[in-house]
């Protein structure tokens, strides 16, 4: 049985659920899930939890993300990047130069607020965005605030006919849709323009060259070497504060028990999750703060049973 989390080079034209249960395929399992979709035509990093390591997929989630986009200015399309259908032509005469756009970028770092496209799996009234699209009906969009940590220049740029391109770099939370910002930056430069292609160079900590791709994933079956590529859990979870507790507590944390806070995480917010770990390392469960009991830690996610042990 494999346990932790794989790093998968998504390739084009799949989707995430499609890498998902592929993988399920190749490792015969079901307990498979991805930490953050991908449209199928972007490629990159793709976190997929394996076993035991499912129950930790919300935490991996909310981690930033790191892309590599390329913008093409001059017309804009239905869904916001190359796959779309033209809605908006204006030829580009003589392109902005690098310091106009690097202004541009620097003024979307922090927290701003984004309209998803009307081509995403955002529900409104029970239904995705892309099916009201599809039917040709337009419907009010939630805006949702996200932050851009990072954005940069990543290329020069260039001009073909009546277009003009560069790359971008940004680091940014989840929830960001790339093709709105490449939407947004061509409007800051007073242009339509729409994303041409995009890849996740990293998920939280994982970066793109820590990944395999599905024939490296395959080959290590056969050598039966998959095991060690996997992420541990408790390296995966890295970002949380850590707990180490006896193994005495440990038998109360697999039964799902409240605890006192020890003195030294007593500044614990609501929103803090803690990984609670065994003298061996090993991470057994998840804690937050009791919402109705001061002083008290409720479990979030029990990782380890007894069956398990």
């Amino acid at each position: 049985m494999y346990n932790g989390v794989l790093l998968l080079h998504k390739p084009v034209g799949m989707t995430s659920h499609d890498c998902v249960m592929k993988i399920r395929k190749l490792l015969k399992t079901k307990k498979v899930g991805h930490t953050g979709t991908l449209d199928p035509e972007v490629s990159g990093v793709l976190p997929i939890c394996i076993g035991r390591a499912t129950k930790i997929v919300e935490y991996l989630t909310e981690k930033s993300k790191t892309y590599d986009a390329e913008i093409t200015l001059g017309f804009s399309t239905t869904t916001e990047d190359q796959t779309g259908e033209i809605t908006e032509k204006t030829p580009v005469g003589t392109p902005p130069d690098e310091k106009t756009v690097e202004s541009v970028l620097k003024s979307l770092e922090g927290t701003i607020e984004q309209v998803p496209p009307m081509y995403s799996a955002v529900k409104v009234n029970g239904k995705k965005l892309y099916e009201y699209a599809r039917a040709g009906i337009e419907v009010e969009r939630p805006k949702r605030t996200i932050t851009i940590h990072h954005i940069e220049l990543a290329s020069a740029i260039s001009r073909e006919h009546d277009t003009a391109r560069f790359r971008f770099r940004v680091t940014c939370s989840k929830g960001t849709y790339v093709r709105t910002l490449a939407v947004t930056i061509g409007q800051k430069l007073g242009l339509p323009a729409h994303m041409s292609h995009l890849i996740r160079t990293a998920s939280g900590p994982f970066s793109l060259d820590e990944c395999l791709t599905f024939e490296q994933i395959k080959e290590c079956i056969e050598n039966g070497t998959l095991s060690e590529q996997l992420v541990a859990v408790e390296r995966a979870l890295d970002h949380l504060p850590k707990w180490i507790i006896s193994d005495t507590l440990a038998k109360k944390v697999e039964n799902g028990a409240v605890l006192e806070t020890p003195e030294s995480f007593s500044d614990l917010t609501s929103d803090d999750r803690l990984a609670v770990l065994t003298e061996a390392g090993r991470c057994t469960a998840i804690y937050y703060p009791h919402p109705t009991k001061p002083g008290l830690l409720k479990p979030a996610k029990v990782l380890v049973q007894k069956s398990e042990q």
